[in-house]
């Protein structure tokens, strides 16, 4: 299926992604990846570096006639989401992407397809490679570990880049041309508790919560779509408060950059109150799937009776972890006062895991106001500590801060008018793109992001649209031949 991708149009994008999906290449495991490039650039005999923390550079000298251009820096990000669905066989660290083609859309076999952001690692190779494309001379940025915590973006010391614009191949709708993006911060909550003998006289059941659509933490996030962990814990307040359930095990959700489709529980009840738990607790799930009957059709709760588990949480521990996830917002906190339509603030309740006397809340909050991101995280901070959990704050990242100055924005704006007839959407958006970061170190770097239609990014739905790949490829190899002159 793989070689039937090879064959679409543009051939020099999805030849190229096609290599690169054969790759394993998850975040923070981006070893193989990183050598395929290096292997990549020298076979061009172009020079080619890695860096410090990993980052590839390849660079390639303008082509005849655009030596007088302003040098730049084509980037994109080589690690990929890995998701699966839950009857997925699929190991991420050692196979290649399954792909095929539905209609108009390239999709994978029940995993995240890595079009984010292989399709812009792609791009740039079929630049690199080619002999007939009018561009100024390029620095080529395949940065690592973006989806997990930006080490590669924050890694990348001042000096090594030389050139004046920067365009990041990161954005998913192909009538956006991005002028910044929302920081972010880790929030993580833990702690330890002693383990009980189960109860005697009780039943033990299994919750299952499957069929989310799930999806991009941030791009996602305003659409209201269902958090797996909030509606386990939903489950599990009610049993707790009116039947006394005890639990022995959550594992819930899986990144923090995704919105979390699955959770899975273990518990038990007074055998007494088994039928009553049961009745309410089916009205329970009647009720939360018509709430999201449009959005979330494939939603599944499944309580399944097992096999007595030997030990259960705490009593005390057990009711904070539950107030504290069920106060803990999830979703939008603040919406932009300044940019109509953008999330400003956010929060994703990403991973809950309770298992041998250890539990723990993994958050992703995010925003494009640096006090706000840390006034969300203050106040999930507050509500797990007052249930006596630990908080550490890790992998912060700035913004990026729009700049309606910028010579390229007006450049790539006017270009798209001129190919489309049509204004594009030029945003900000409430994603973590690198080039906040990058702009620490290089201050006055002209940056812009655009990019083809990808949908359902961070989810196994993830497809990449070929007609778009398209746009976005004739739209990218106009931008080349119009960067300005030095100055």
């Amino acid at each position: 299926m793989n070689s039937d991708i090879k064959n679409l149009e543009p051939k020099a994008i999805w030849k190229n992604f096609a290599n690169l999906n054969a790759i394993p290449r998850p975040s923070k495991k981006e070893e193989k990846i990183i050598q395929f490039m290096v292997d990549f650039g020298k076979n061009l005999n172009l020079e080619t570096i890695v860096d410090k923390v990993g980052n590839v550079i390849i660079r390639k000298p303008a082509s005849v006639g655009m030596e007088n251009r302003k040098a730049i820096v084509l980037q994109s990000h080589l690690d990929m989401v890995h998701q699966k669905n839950a009857d997925t066989v699929f190991d991420f660290d050692t196979q290649g992407i399954k792909m095929f083609i539905e209609g108009d859309w390239v999709k994978a076999q029940g995993t995240t397809l890595g079009a984010d952001n292989g399709l812009g690692v792609a791009s740039i190779m079929a630049i690199l490679e080619a002999s007939d494309i009018a561009h100024p001379a390029i620095e080529a940025l395949f940065t690592i570990d973006e989806e997990t915590g930006m080490t590669g973006a924050m890694g990348l010391d001042a000096g090594i880049l030389k050139g004046e614009i920067l365009l990041n191949l990161d954005t998913e709708d192909d009538d956006e041309i991005s002028m910044g993006c929302a920081g972010g911060v880790d929030v993580t909550a833990t702690r330890k508790y002693p383990q009980e003998n189960t109860p005697e006289n009780t039943t033990a059941f299994s919750i299952a919560i499957t069929g989310l659509t799930g999806g991009h933490s941030g791009m996602d996030i305003h659409k209201g779509l269902a958090n797996a962990n909030k509606i386990m814990n939903r489950l599990l307040f009610d049993g707790f408060t009116n039947f006394g359930l005890r639990i022995a095990e959550i594992n819930g959700g899986s990144l923090r950059n995704a919105i979390p489709r699955e959770s899975f529980s273990k518990v038990v009840i007074d055998t007494i109150s088994k039928e009553p738990f049961l009745f309410e607790t089916q009205e329970l799930i009647n009720t939360i799937k018509k709430e999201f009957a449009s959005l979330e059709p494939n939603l599944a709760i499944v309580l399944e009776t097992i096999e007595t588990p030997k030990y259960v949480m705490d009593l005390g521990i057990q009711e904070g972890l539950i107030k504290a996830v069920y106060t803990a917002l999830n979703g939008v906190y603040r919406m932009s006062p300044d940019i109509e339509g953008l999330v400003e603030t956010s929060n994703n309740i990403a991973r809950v895991t309770v298992k041998e006397g250890n539990v723990k809340v993994a958050c992703l909050t995010r925003s494009s106001s640096d006090s706000n991101k840390w006034d969300l995280a203050n106040s999930l901070r507050c509500a797990f500590e007052l249930a006596g959990f630990n908080v550490e704050f890790s992998g912060t990242y700035p913004g990026w801060l729009p700049n309606l100055d910028s010579e390229i924005l007006k450049i790539v704006e006017k270009l798209y008018v001129d190919l489309h007839n049509e204004q594009p959407n030029v945003a900000a958006c409430h994603a973590g793109l690198e080039c906040g970061l990058l702009g620490q170190n290089y201050p006055e770097m002209d940056m812009v992001s655009f990019g083809p239609n990808i949908r359902a990014p961070h989810s196994p739905d993830e497809r990449a649209q070929i007609s778009s790949t398209q746009k976005y490829w004739k739209f990218l190899l106009e931008i080349l031949k119009n960067i300005p002159s030095k100055n």
